[in-house]
Order: structure tokens, then sequence, then C-alpha cells
């Protein structure tokens, strides 16, 4: 079961990377960020409710809270780089970057866990860093090199911290409901965002207006449904982080596709053999699980 909602994951991940391409064109990061937490927090208003009323149905104490506000402070990290970096990139470059942080999950279970790691594994997790330094590659060729482009900078750093919250979700789901999760820190990221749009917006007068579209609650939705059915996943006591990263990176493809259809972009050859290269490496990872 934890796989097919690793899977329904993955593919609401796909649409919630291009409503936010679609949201962020020529409109301004902060107010779409802000607003994508204001309407996750009211998809997930019912639980806060709940556990507000019945104290005991909830995290269980301010520890509880503190663990979660912790994961808000982790995400929204990982949001903000990524929505620049979303903006301003190529879906067939920011996708296949952000696609690479199940291999950056298995260095951490590697380096904190203290995991070992069977042949398959290591090939793919050099396969999955070839992969990142050849779509580093292709991108110069774009305008957007390593040396001269700070969003592929944002996108890197956007993944690494993605893969900081996935090794932490698997904790996180050993104490607590993955609803009571999801519920009170999308509410602790609005709460956040909230602060960060009235400290800076003053200050942002040369920055893109407001354009509102309807793509914006969108990306919210999609998102809700993918992280609840990826909480889910992980509570269940056999599932696997490194293969529930795996296939909900695969969320890539759909992203990848609209990027080549709708959007028309360059080097699709290239970028489509750098995309198989880190396919085969998650698909190394997930074998070499198996093999254990």
């Amino acid at each position: 079961m934890w796989l097919a909602l690793s899977f329904l994951s993955a593919f609401c991940l796909g649409f919630y990377d291009i409503f936010k391409k679609i949201s962020l064109k020529a409109n301004n990061v902060l107010l779409v960020l802000f607003l994508n937490t204001v309407f996750g927090t009211l998809l997930m208003s019912p639980v806060i409710i709940k556990s507000i009323i019945s104290p005991e149905a909830g995290l269980g104490g301010i520890e509880g809270h503190l663990h979660v506000m912790l994961k808000a402070v982790i995400v929204l990290g990982s949001w903000i780089c990524g929505y620049f970096a979303i903006k301003h990139l190529p879906l067939t470059i920011q996708g296949p970057i952000n696609a690479s942080r199940p291999v950056l999950v298995l260095v951490g279970a590697l380096a904190i866990f203290g995991e070992r790691l069977n042949a398959v594994q290591w090939a793919g997790i050099l396969l999955g860093f070839a992969s990142l330094f050849f779509i580093s590659r292709l991108g110069s060729k774009e305008g957007f090199s390593l040396r001269h482009s700070k969003w592929l900078y944002l996108a890197i750093l956007a993944t690494m911290l993605g893969a900081v919250s996935a090794l932490y979700d698997k904790y996180l789901m050993r104490f607590y409901a993955p609803t009571e999760v999801q519920a009170w820190y999308s509410l602790y990221q609005c709460a956040l965002m909230g602060i960060i749009v009235s400290l800076l917006l003053p200050h942002n007068s040369k920055g893109d207006k407001f354009v509102w579209r309807w793509s914006i609650p969108c990306i919210s939705l999609f998102l809700t449904t993918a992280d609840l059915a990826y909480f889910y996943a992980l509570s269940y006591a056999d599932s696997m982080i490194a293969i529930v990263s795996m296939v909900r990176r695969g969320s890539v493809v759909i992203s990848f596709i609209y990027g080549v259809i709708a959007l028309h972009e360059k080097n699709v050859k290239a970028k489509a053999i750098d995309l198989g290269v880190l396919i085969i490496s998650l698909l190394l990872l997930v074998i070499g699980a198996n093999m254990r």
C-alpha cells in the first residue's frame, strides 16, 4: 500500500511543479509562496481545529510542536530556494536537479544513520551525481552555468534541504500522525511566510508585481494531496524512505514532458539522455534496496 501511495504522491508532485511554473511567470515569488501556505493551511484547517478541541488527538504537547516547527523551517527554506529557481530555470533543468534528491537522501542515511550500501546502491549514487554534473553542463549552454547562475545554486540548495526534510520525516512518522504533521507544519509555514512577507515586501519595490492566477490555489491542492500520500506511505512500518523518495521523484517525467511540449524548451535530446541516466540511478537504488 505504501508504494501505491508513493506513486500517487509522485503524480501530484508533477502537476505541482507545473502549476508553480505557471504561477511564477513574471510574478512575485514571495506572495505566490505565501498564498500557497495560506491555501495549504486552509485545506488542513479541520485537522488543526480538531487538535485544538481535543488536544489528546494532536502532537502531544510542546515538544511535538517544536519538532514540527523545525520541519516547517527546513521545508520553507527549501521552498524559497526552489520557487526562485523554478521561476528562472527551464523545467527541463530544474526538474532533474530536484529529482536527484533520493541520491542525497541515501547519502544522508549513510552519514547520519550509519547505513551500509551495497555495490548496486553505490553505482546508483555515482550515476546520480554524474547526472547533476551533466545537467549543470547543459545549463551552461543556456546561460545557467554554476559559475554565473545563482539560480542553479538555489535549485541545488533546495534539493539538499529537501533531502534533509525527507530524512527528518521518517523520524517524525515514528511518533506523530501524518495528518497532524501536515496540518501543523502548514500552519507554522504560513505564520513564518507572513512574517517574511511583512518584513521584505515593503523594501522590494523593484521586484515583480503580484498577478492573481487560478493556478496558484492548484499549487496547494496538489501539494497537500502529494504530502498526505507521502506521510501516510512513511507511516507504514515496512516503508523504505529511499524507495519512497525515489518513486516521488518520478514526478520529474510529468514536468519534463510539459516543459518540452508546452514551453518548447531547448536541448531536449541531451536533457532526455541526462534524465535517462538519473532514472537508471534511481532504479539502481531500488534494486539495491531489494537486495539487502
